[in-house]
Parts: C-alpha cells; sequence; structure tokens
C-alpha cells in the first residue's frame, strides 16, 4: 500500500491544502493529513476543531485519514507505515525552505517527499492570510473549506 502523509498546522485548512490533497489522492492509496502539534505555536483554532474542519471537508472520501502527532514528522511516518510525504508549493521561497527538510527526511529515514505545485487560482492563499483577514472580520469564503466558514 503506497502511503503518504500531508502535514501541517492547518490553521485553518485553506483550498490550497484542499488542492494539493485532492491532487495527491490519485497518486497514493491512502493520504494521512497529520497535524503537527507544536507547544511554541500559538494557533487561532483549537486542534479538534482543525481536526473537525477536515473530517468534514473530506467526509465523503475513505481513502483520507486525519491524525495528529508531535515530535519528528519522519517518526510519525514511521509509526504510521508511510513511505513518502507530500508538500505543497506555492511559489520559489516554498521550494527553498523545502528542500533541505525533505533532503533531512530522507537522510533520517528515507522518506521520500512529493512535491506537488499549487494551482494558480490557489497559490497566493496561505493560512496565515485567512488568520489575518478573519482577524479583521473579512470575509475567507473563498479562501477556505464550507466546514471552517
Amino acid at each position: 500500500m503506497k502511503r503518504a502523509v500531508f502535514p501541517g498546522t492547518f490553521d485553518p485548512i485553506t483550498l490550497g491544502h484542499v488542492d494539493i490533497i485532492e491532487r495527491a489522492l490519485p497518486l497514493f492509496d491512502e493520504v494521512i493529513i497529520a497535524i503537527g502539534i507544536n507547544a511554541n505555536k500559538q494557533t487561532m483554532f483549537s486542534l479538534e476543531e482543525r481536526i473537525t474542519f477536515i473530517e468534514k471537508t473530506f467526509s465523503n472520501n475513505p481513502k483520507i485519514k486525519v491524525s495528529s502527532y508531535s515530535g519528528l514528522t519522519v517518526r510519525f511516518c514511521q509509526e504510521q507505515a508511510a513511505s513518502f510525504l507530500i508538500r505543497g508549493l506555492r511559489n520559489s521561497t516554498d521550494f527553498t525552505y523545502e528542500m533541505p527538510l525533505s533532503q533531512a527526511n530522507y537522510k533520517l529515514a528515507k522518506i521520500e517527499t512529493v512535491f506537488l505545485l499549487s494551482s494558480p487560482e490557489v497559490s497566493f492563499i496561505s493560512s496565515s492570510i485567512v488568520r489575518d483577514i478573519r482577524r479583521n472580520n473579512g470575509n475567507i469564503e473563498e479562501l477556505v473549506p464550507e466546514a471552517v466558514i
């Protein structure tokens, strides 16, 4: 079974994340959306809310699992018997950030990273932009799945 992990904070999940997940599905038998817990990171939405947003968004897809983890992502991958990491790239800055991480993950645990380019219509969306718009009472409807609204 080809199992992949798509790690992130997902605070909140955006249409950019959904784009990457939907495009990864044909490549893998199972995709685990893994919410990383970082004690140093202040989130807008609770872990339970973020899990609910993702589960509602993908409720009709049995190939998607949702989980949370702390610690090294590669260790979580090993625990889940996942051989692949999925990472979305919006721009060259994302690639510059992600490349050394993917190399370290491979060196540590032989986990392959699959990079998927964001679709142009969602490449500008980030969770931090969504949080800022929401914090300032802006409309986020065209940036997030319905479950977040």
